[in-house]
């Protein structure tokens, strides 16, 4: 693992990797905070990213649930048509916290992750699938468990690790429920600062990529 830290205004690469060590989409993230530990980031609407897909060109969302984790992917370049969000990712935590804005604040989205550790660039993280929405009064609702299942089934979590990421939801959703840090209010009034354009991609990852 890289011991780096970066500074506001800085442009870190946020990597989603899979269990089998491949790497998948790639966010740009402009940074907001970071101590070394905690990295705090914005990525905007129309931010040019590394997306990925079925190797036959359709998207996950298209696919068969059965078939979804068993047909090979690949990466495209693609814009984030989301919604604009602050991620709070904490290295050694098997979550990232988002906070989402359309523009003014509409809730947190838990995105359950296997913390991999920084890179030169950014950081590395395994997505779990799993996740958990939470609304601005806190209350909140599991996402994607089917999802997991089928990931579970496909050989791409193990159950140790669906039941690790699961107990995470959990204490993230007793936070939500108890509107505890980072669900207090924290970064809810979060303004982007005007000068600052998207975050970019290096240049040598788009080399190669074929647009959406």
């Amino acid at each position: 693992m890289v011991d780096h830290r970066w500074q506001p205004g800085d442009t870190v690469v946020e990597r989603f990797r899979r269990t089998d060590g491949s790497i998948g989409q790639h966010h740009p993230l402009r940074v907001l905070s970071d101590d070394g530990a905690t990295l705090v980031g914005w990525l905007p609407p129309g931010t040019e990213i590394i997306g990925t897909r079925l190797v036959d060109g359709r998207l996950m969302r298209d696919a068969p649930l059965g078939e979804r984790f068993r047909i090979q992917r690949e990466q495209y370049l693609s814009t984030w048509h989301g919604t604009a969000n602050v991620r709070r990712v904490v290295d050694d935590e098997w979550c990232s916290v988002w906070w989402f804005f359309a523009p003014e604040f509409t809730g947190w989205y838990v995105n359950l992750e296997i913390p991999v550790g920084r890179t030169e660039t950014g950081f590395d993280r395994i997505d779990g699938v799993l996740d958990l929405d939470v609304a601005p009064d806190g209350t909140w609702c599991w996402k994607d468990e089917d999802e997991a299942e089928a990931a579970l089934d496909a050989g791409k979590l193990t159950r140790e690790q669906l039941k690790r990421l699961r107990e995470e939801g959990e204490r993230m959703g007793a936070l939500a429920s108890a509107r505890a840090f980072p669900f207090d209010g924290t970064w809810t009034d979060f303004v982007p600062d005007p000068s600052w354009a998207a975050p970019e991609l290096p240049a040598r990852l788009r080399e190669g990529l074929s647009p959406r």
